[in-house]
């Protein structure tokens, strides 16, 4: 039966060791595909694709392999509108042989997911999962001719995404949020990218999810890649600047993780920290009220830091976090105020001061 479909020679010429023989082979595989969508034979299509997978990406022969992911390309260009009622079959052993231990076989499944991809744009978004997660291992894999061929691939997915409407960010982020504390330097920068482009997206609410993945982006701003620090720095500066136009912000869940990271031995780290706090200061106001005795843990020691510009914005937090009027109702907690450093408030030869503090006196 198969024979009847694919010629015995276009079949030997897919497994030949030469690329342009088993490129010959694939255009005659387009072809015949082409012929049978046009006559509507959907069963027959199946059986190549099947073909293809079981005999060729399945084999134990490494050129086997290989023409089997350009024949499943192949087959995907010759369906063209229809291949989306197809992809069930051709992309999941494409996706396999992205962990083959030849890289020439993962190379090729790069080359051959771009062509599938280029057809059936964003029909695959069904795959997305599985794919990111491929790109994400790809991205630091120990070929550089796979690196590169994941790359190309990458920029098509993240474009492909861009445009479509069933890209689901609530499925996303827990990807994200696993991937974030990898410290692959390649990794980091992939993620930082998928990041830095989804957050361009209108229609992609990545603010939403910022404290899912933002002690991440605070991780990798002591990278010792000065271009991961940097993107990580610029990652960080644009969703604050969104903060500072949003209406609604979840300042709660990002101000324990700015409280964490204003205590880092990094220096950068602690700078960035403590000017995300005094945005937060600023800018949530009332919103920070339990939290109080926790920012105040962290802006103490930042008083007195080694780094002047460090020191310069904890001072300037300090005196907004005073100016605020806190009351217990609110959740203003004084016994953790009181906690802080024994009780000892004199920094600079000034006691800080609690004087809004409704229903409490002040020092």
């Amino acid at each position: 039966m198969t024979d009847a479909v694919i010629p015995p020679a276009v079949l030997r010429n897919l497994s030949d060791k030469l690329y342009e023989k088993r490129k010959n082979a694939a255009l005659e595989v387009e072809g015949i595909v082409k012929s049978l969508a046009a006559a509507g034979d959907h069963e027959k299509i199946s059986i190549v694709i099947n073909l293809l997978t079981n005999e060729f990406t399945a084999s134990a022969q490494a050129n086997h392999r290989k023409g089997g992911l350009i024949g499943l390309a192949a087959a995907t260009v010759g369906l063209t509108s229809d291949a989306a009622q197809h992809l069930s079959q051709i992309v999941p052993p494409v996706l396999e042989s992205f962990v083959d231990q030849d890289s020439r076989v993962r190379y090729y499944a790069c080359e051959a997911l771009y062509n599938i991809a280029k057809v059936v744009r964003g029909d695959f978004i069904i795959f997305f999962n599985r794919i990111f997660d491929a790109l994400c291992k790809l991205s630091a894999d120990s070929d550089p001719n796979v690196q590169s061929a994941a790359h190309l691939l990458d920029r098509l997915v993240k474009d492909i995404v861009t445009e479509s409407d069933q890209f689901s960010i609530e499925e996303f982020i827990p990807l994200l949020r696993e991937r974030m504390n990898v410290l692959n330097p390649y990794v980091r920068q992939f993620l930082v990218g998928w990041i830095t482009v989804l957050d361009s997206v209108p229609d992609i609410d990545m603010l939403g999810f910022l404290p899912d993945f933002l002690d991440g982006l605070f991780n990798m701003l002591s990278d010792s890649s000065h271009e991961i620090r940097q993107q990580a720095d610029s990652a960080l500066s644009e969703f604050l600047q969104e903060i500072k136009n949003s209406p609604s912000v979840d300042y709660g869940r990002m101000a324990e993780i700015l409280v964490q990271r204003a205590a880092s031995l990094d220096e950068f780290t602690r700078l960035t920290a403590i000017t995300w706090i005094n945005e937060f200061v600023k800018l949530g106001g009332e919103q920070l009220v339990p939290y109080y005795a926790d920012i105040l843990g962290a802006i103490l020691p930042c008083i007195s830091d080694k780094e002047e510009k460090i020191r310069v914005v904890a001072r300037e937090t300090n005196e907004e976090l005073r100016a605020i009027k806190a009351d217990p109702a609110d959740g203003f907690d004084v016994a953790a105020i009181l906690s802080i450093q024994g009780g000892n408030y004199r920094v600079s030869g000034r006691l800080l001061e609690l004087k809004h503090c409704t229903g409490y006196q002040p020092f």
